[in-house]
């Protein structure tokens, strides 16, 4: 054996994998300091601020922002969720049913309210329904109409989510409720029906931040002044004062309710998880 054979190797040139993952998270740091920098200077703040900050039309809107517009959005949330939760298991257990026409009907309703877009059903609910049934009223009027169009947006989505967790929930738990005596329909509502209504928890919650969004297209249906929410009570005051203020108040008072469901939503889905493993 000569001394070359012995002499060690050259350490190989260049950066090593970690190096090169540091240079790259750092030339992402840059760009994006770069690019908020970039848009913060070239921004006109001023006219921003007139435009959309105006102190004295934003308390013009208080306390009717909070307990006329929001009361009103969160009143046509809560109840088109309510109609939604209920219409959509029914759906969801005709689906998952063995009587043929039943699996048909519920599939054609979810692919038409999940396919179309939700102005076109409020649209729908305003004009086709009173044409439909000449002389008939929703209960409720226009916060029943609300109801019934968020409803229908919202079973679409939650059968599905009531179909996969009721499919999510082991077969051992029905056939033990078999085992223990328990008809079909007992053990569905009494034993897997609770436990996949634990499982859809976070999916359900955001359905809900859904919802509240989709609350504002109620305005097509003709609201009164007592009637109006976020998005309708924003837009008419913009409009009267020409200024864009109250619309932006209005994004926040949405931001107020969706931020705390949204974090609500990620604990769900963190226990969730946790629970699982």
């Amino acid at each position: 054996m000569t001394d070359t054979d012995v002499r060690p190797r050259p350490k190989k040139k260049g950066l090593t994998r970690r190096q090169k993952r540091r240079l790259s998270r750092g030339i992402q740091y840059v760009v994006f300091v770069a690019a908020v920098i970039a848009a913060a200077v070239s921004a006109d703040w001023g006219r921003l601020q007139n435009q959309f900050a105006q102190g004295g039309i934003a308390r013009q809107m208080w306390p009717d922002v909070l307990t006329l517009a929001l009361r009103n959005t969160v009143l046509y949330t809560v109840s088109g969720f309510v109609l939604g939760l209920l219409l959509g298991l029914v759906i969801a257990l005709m689906r998952l049913s063995s009587v043929g026409p039943y699996r048909w009907v519920a599939g054609i309703y979810i692919e038409v309210f999940r396919g179309l877009p939700a102005l076109l059903i409020f649209v729908f609910i305003a004009v086709a329904v009173p044409l439909a049934f000449p002389g008939a009223e929703i209960p409720g009027g226009t916060y029943g109409k609300g109801a019934l169009g968020l409803g229908l947006i919202g079973a679409a989505y939650m059968a599905e989510t009531f179909r996969a967790g009721i499919q999510a929930v082991p077969k051992g738990q029905t056939e033990a409720a078999r085992s223990l005596g328990f008809s079909p329909a007992r053990a569905m509502v009494s034993i897997i029906i609770p436990q996949a209504f634990r499982i859809i928890l976070p999916p359900l919650t955001n359905e809900l931040i859904m919802l509240f969004k989709d609350s504002s297209l109620v305005l097509l249906l003709g609201v009164t002044l007592e009637e109006r929410e976020l998005s309708k009570f924003g837009r008419d005051l913009a409009s009267t004062t020409a200024n864009s203020t109250p619309i932006l108040v209005a994004g926040l008072c949405y931001l107020l309710v969706t931020i705390p469901l949204g974090f609500v939503a990620r604990r769900l889905e963190a226990r969730a998880q946790e629970e699982i493993k």
